[in-house]
């Protein structure tokens, strides 16, 4: 398959009519598969009602089918037509934070969506994601989109038009390359079909701004039990990972250079993933900063193009350094714990 890239700039007026966007919509009205930026990452867009897009969603990912997919929409309006119900709680929510990097979890109508898309369970995930490109496709096509991040299941998720190519090229109809995406970790995930409402993943959205807008929230322990079946994107199987094996470090700067000298002395290739405020301190093969301790947002924002960049410098063994679980700190941690497979080593 040859897989076509619209370039697009964001900034332009009437993206709607823009012939790039025009083209790509029609892609995805055929039940073709197209990646598109948002906030967050690049997304891989299929038409949510249709069962022969989102298997052509997994397939080109790898994605394990029990693994529903976030819907995407550009209009509030198009909630009616899939969910049965918006509770208070809900309506609050996206007031405050749509567009923007939330998913919330809804009560499904049966018998509109893909029943693939949600993966046969009574809830539906949907956001309005905040990026100029992906809201003008979501107009021009008229369609409710399925979208997980446009990569292959398990690796980091893309944050620019090349990650997908690196990952998806020959295996999609096409992506619109919008540059790089700005918030770089995927979307927070709320279930609001409960009294309390629950985090089932973290993200763009701290736990911290959702209490300040709706009052008690809860997290879900899921989130750690690989058992569990997933509510909702990201709960499940070892995500994010780089090709070489991914260890976070609990301790001092000189227990991380210890355990570095140690795998050399082995004669293994080492990679480091620290911070700018760290990244002339440590030695080892790779030494790689993402984004600065102090500014914990520049952390998040490149972090998996870090994780990728390891790829490149065919190391053996990557460690990381741990961050503060707090703000958007757990949602570092929570992809950090996902990428290493909860793989930690405490001074």
């Amino acid at each position: 398959m040859n897989t076509k890239v619209w370039k697009v700039d964001k900034s332009v007026d009437n993206l709607e009519s823009n012939p790039q966007v025009v083209d790509a919509a029609n892609f995805l009205r055929d039940n073709e598969v197209v990646a598109l930026p948002t906030e967050t990452v690049y997304g891989l867009g299929g038409n949510a009602e249709s069962d022969v897009a989102v298997a052509k969603i997994f397939a080109a990912k790898g994605r394990p089918s029990d693994n529903p997919l976030i819907i995407h929409i550009a209009d509030k309006k198009q909630l009616s037509t899939f969910v049965a119900e918006v509770p208070d709680k809900a309506e609050v929510l996206m007031e405050a934070f749509w567009p923007g990097p939330l998913t919330i979890i809804f009560k499904k109508k049966e018998g509109v969506l893909a029943e693939s898309a949600t993966a046969g369970l009574a809830t539906v995930a949907v956001r309005m994601p905040d990026h100029p490109v992906a809201l003008a496709l979501l107009k021009c096509c008229g369609l409710p989109i399925a979208a997980p991040s446009a990569n292959s299941s398990g690796k980091p998720s893309p944050t620019n038009a090349q990650h997908v190519l690196d990952d998806l090229n020959g295996k999609i109809a096409g992506v619109i390359d919008g540059g790089a995406t700005g918030i770089g970790v995927e979307s927070t995930v709320i279930d609001c079909t409960e009294a309390i409402p629950v985090i089932l993943r973290p993200g763009g959205v701290t736990k911290e701004q959702l209490k300040a807008v709706i009052g008690e929230v809860r997290v879900d322990a899921a989130l750690t039990d690989e058992a569990a079946r997933p509510k909702a994107p990201g709960m499940k199987y070892q995500h994010y990972a780089p090709n070489a094996p991914l260890y976070m470090v609990s301790g001092t700067t000189q227990f991380l250079q210890s355990l570095v000298e140690e795998k050399q002395t082995a004669g293994l290739r080492v990679g480091v993933l620290t911070t700018e405020e760290q990244v002339d301190v440590l030695e080892a093969d790779v030494v790689l900063a993402c984004g600065k301790r102090e500014e914990l947002e520049t952390v998040a924002t490149a972090l998996y193009d870090t994780l990728r960049k390891f790829n490149l410098k065919q190391v053996d063994i990557i460690f990381s350094e741990v961050f503060p679980n707090e703000g958007v700190g757990n949602a570092i941690m929570n992809r950090l714990q996902k990428a290493a497979g909860n793989k930690l080593i405490a001074e």
